[in-house]
């Protein structure tokens, strides 16, 4: 049985102080005594006197958690998987054909397996509050261990040591399967809007948290573009990765070194010295004193953007969605299969730092 959070009137009860509850989603168990209240016929007098107590229980019932349901169902399969946990001896399909030894010795040195990246996403969706309903509808498919809201709200929905549904197929480096090895938390974002301050303050606070308590590294903070690059295009270039990396999530690069690279020029391998002295139209070649000493990379003729995307982490199966997840993620313009110079200045020096 389900107690409802609205009264009707019963026509076929002549009182006006008798009501009928219609099923809502507050579970029986949470009101037992308003459930028995309702279970029985009662006397006008005796419903003068409890009503108000049934209206103050309904309204109790109405502010309760929303999710109660879900969150059950969440409970109920935590603690299936820490039954297969607490399994002994331990056992994997097929080793009853392995030579067994001659006990069953379990080790008193463990704890549990850590997450090592994590992987940043848009909703894609209008609410948290429509995020949350995808989240719990078992047809969807989909899950993320946190949500942040615009308005700076956080819902943990996972705990961190399970693994959620949030990367799908997808490759960083030489890992395939990063929702085994990661923590996914969606931004509430349509896709095209700035992320709202208030939004990026929770998620630095989530993940300075993450960081400290699973020691994942610096260059492991990255979105999900970055390992679906065929597939995704979030966050939206409006994300402030270099705000993140600034404060120690994801890696970025040195302006000023970026400035100041140049490519390495093609010098010719022989000049006949001779003929030019004889030449006597070559007009002399004024030499640039420098004014200032600046600190310049050159950046070698051997240099391969690929290569460098691949270093980074990039799959680059598909050459120009891994360039576009690439700008979109480090250039943030003009999202596109195409590197400019500028665009390659940027990845050399993001390739030397991930070596």
């Amino acid at each position: 049985m389900y107690l409802a959070c609205a009264l009707t009137s019963d026509a076929s009860l002549q009182s006006p102080f008798t009501t009928s509850w219609r099923a809502a989603m507050v579970p029986e168990e949470n009101f037992p005594s308003l459930a028995k209240l309702m279970s029985f016929p009662m006397k006008q007098t005796t419903l003068s006197f409890f009503l108000p107590l049934a209206l103050s229980l309904a309204l109790a019932a109405c502010s309760s958690n929303p999710y109660a349901a879900t969150n059950k169902e969440y409970k109920k399969k935590a603690k299936a998987y820490a039954k297969t946990l607490r399994a002994t001896p331990v056992t994997n399909p097929g080793e009853d054909s392995l030579m067994q030894g001659d006990h069953w010795v379990g080790t008193t040195n463990f704890n549990m397996r850590k997450p090592n990246y994590v992987v940043i996403h848009h909703t894609a969706q209008n609410s948290t509050e429509q995020t949350l309903k995808t989240f719990t509808l078992p047809r969807t498919q989909v899950s993320a261990h946190y949500v942040i809201g615009r308005d700076g709200k956080v819902y943990h929905m996972l705990s961190d040591y399970l693994r959620a549904w949030h990367g799908g197929s997808g490759k960083w480096g030489n890992n395939t399967d990063l929702n085994s090895s990661s923590i996914g938390i969606e931004l509430d974002n349509n896709g095209y809007e700035p992320f709202a301050e208030e939004q990026i303050n929770s998620l630095l606070q989530v993940l300075a948290i993450l960081k400290k308590t699973h020691g994942i590294p610096a260059a492991n903070f990255i979105g999900h573009s970055d390992i679906a690059p065929s597939r995704k295009v979030d966050p939206n270039p409006t994300f402030p990765w270099k705000k993140l990396a600034d404060a120690g999530f994801g890696i970025w690069y040195d302006e000023e070194a970026v400035r100041n690279s140049v490519f390495e020029s093609v010098i010719p391998l022989f000049q006949d010295s001779a003929a030019a002295a004889t030449d006597s139209t070559a007009m002399p070649v004024p030499i640039a004193v420098p004014t200032a000493t600046v600190a310049v990379d050159t950046i070698p003729a051997t240099f391969q953007p690929k290569d460098a995307l691949r270093i980074i982490g990039y799959d680059v199966q598909n050459l120009d969605a891994a360039t576009k997840a690439f700008k979109l993620h480090f250039i943030q313009k003009e999202v596109n299969g195409i590197l400019t110079d500028d665009d390659k200045k940027v990845l050399y020096h993001l390739y030397k730092k991930s070596l």
